[in-house]
């Protein structure tokens, strides 16, 4: 049976019951004609101050694709190419265990393909030179050579900003804020947390306590270089304009923002990471949904959880902001895009299959992981059962292949596990990071 926009509607609500999200908002237009468009829960719970289509989130890790963006405009404009060495325009820049730096291109960078791990975050570092440096020194082992793994690393992506500025001679927000936020009509988004003051509608961003069922008002992270992949703030009516801008040809009504052809390079897999999933710049693709191409970019930050997206072959824009962490934005920016499709209401980017994993495979997979992020898994057998531990939550776990296991937390999650030989797997892939084993468990 075909879901109806009142029957999204309820799925949303449940989802933000179930989950405990404080406020949502959604929208979804075709071809620039809004199909959908509301604001779910509160802005301000204190308060009660309900969310509407203007009121302003953070996007997070969507920010990413508009970097990606500038660096296309730049390309057009022919002062770099993607596939140039990032020495060529950032000539002091090191990193430990890599003899030749001219083998790490700019599409690496896009791609988070360079073969960095997961690095200690250090938002409070505020300049592109600082950012070099500390790359420099900080211990770690490369994964491999560029190109071989995906691990995503905003220490590397950030490096776009920095050419950015060394090839424009603005600094990176201005840059930003002038050629795309401005260019695209984008008037209540910013990079800057100072004019947040300044705008009316702002939403406080929560994380939820199971502790004592409480919403806990987050601050607006301070990002320093990190608001490279991570710095824009704004609303689902200003991200329809830009998502505009991908299903109208690079234009946002007859002002050409892009070229086709640098559109066309973002949304061109580069690294297949999930059963239909690739990644390619600052985008991630799934083709053949329902005959069509998913084509989106999540985030995540403290009091906020978001998606965007669009489905080029029906001029499709999705996007769904919430102000609650760990909040399931990306299941909710399926269900609206199966919605606009004719699609079930529950039809997911892929399943696992069943898979009867032999002792000997289950056992090469137990152990913890982590990385200098932060991020720590472990897979472990409690009697018959497979579990994985993430961050201190435990979720029963089944394997659906050799390499594969996957977990249920709000939804399934799959992470894959490398192996050199026959030794037990050294990394798991897991949240769009390589996390490697530090003991056997």
């Amino acid at each position: 049976m075909k879901q109806t926009w009142t029957d999204y509607a309820k799925f949303v609500e449940d989802v933000m019951e179930r989950e405990h999200i404080a406020g949502a908002a959604i929208a979804v237009a075709q071809h620039g004609s809004v199909l959908f468009q509301k604001g779910f829960g509160y802005r301000d719970v204190e308060q009660q101050l309900p969310v509407t289509p203007d009121t302003i989130f953070g996007v997070a890790s969507v920010s990413k694709s508009f970097t990606a963006m500038a660096i296309m405009q730049l390309a057009d404009a022919g002062v770099l190419s993607v596939n140039d060495p990032v020495v060529k325009y950032l000539p002091e820049l090191r990193l430990r265990g890599v003899d030749d730096l001219e083998n790490i291109k700019i599409k690496h960078l896009l791609s988070h393909t360079t073969g960095l791990p997961p690095m200690t975050r250090r938002q409070d570092i505020a300049t592109f030179a600082e950012h070099l440096d500390f790359l420099a020194n900080e211990a770690y082992t490369m994964l491999g050579q560029p190109g071989d793994y995906l691990s995503y690393s905003n220490d590397t992506f950030l490096l776009l900003g920095a050419i950015i500025e060394r090839l424009t001679g603005r600094i990176y927000r201005k840059y930003m804020t002038t050629h795309l936020l401005d260019a695209i009509g984008m008037y209540r988004s910013t990079y800057s947390i100072e004019e947040l003051t300044r705008f009316q509608d702002v939403t406080v961003p929560y994380m939820y306590s199971e502790k004592t069922g409480d919403f806990v008002e987050q601050q607006w992270p301070a990002l320093g270089n990190f608001e490279v992949g991570g710095g824009v703030r704004s609303c689902v009516t200003d991200m329809l304009k830009y998502g505009e801008v991908y299903v109208n040809g690079g234009k946002r009504g007859d002002k050409v923002i892009v070229s086709p052809a640098g559109l066309a390079y973002m949304q061109q897999p580069i690294y297949r990471h999930a059963r239909k999933t690739s990644y390619g710049s600052a985008l991630q693709i799934t083709p053949d949904h329902g005959g069509v191409t998913l084509v989106e970019h999540g985030g995540s930050q403290e009091g906020v959880a978001s998606n965007f997206g669009f489905i080029p072959e029906r001029g499709l824009v999705v996007v769904v902001l919430t102000n609650t962490s760990g909040a399931s934005a990306n299941l909710l920016w399926l269900a609206a895009a199966n919605t606009a499709l004719g699609l079930p209401l529950d039809l997911a980017r892929s399943e696992e299959p069943e898979y009867q994993a032999t002792a000997a495979e289950r056992e090469r997979i137990l152990g913890t992981y982590s990385s200098n992020e932060g991020g720590n898994l472990r897979a472990f057998m409690q009697g018959d059962e497979l579990l994985v531990e993430l961050d201190g939550q435990q979720f029963p776990a089944r394997m659906s292949g050799p390499d594969t296991a996957v977990y249920t937390g709000k939804i399934e999650r799959p992470i894959k596990f490398f192996f050199k030989g026959d030794e037990p797997a050294w990394a798991v892939f897991s949240g769009l990071r390589m996390l490697q084993r530090t003991r056997i468990s």
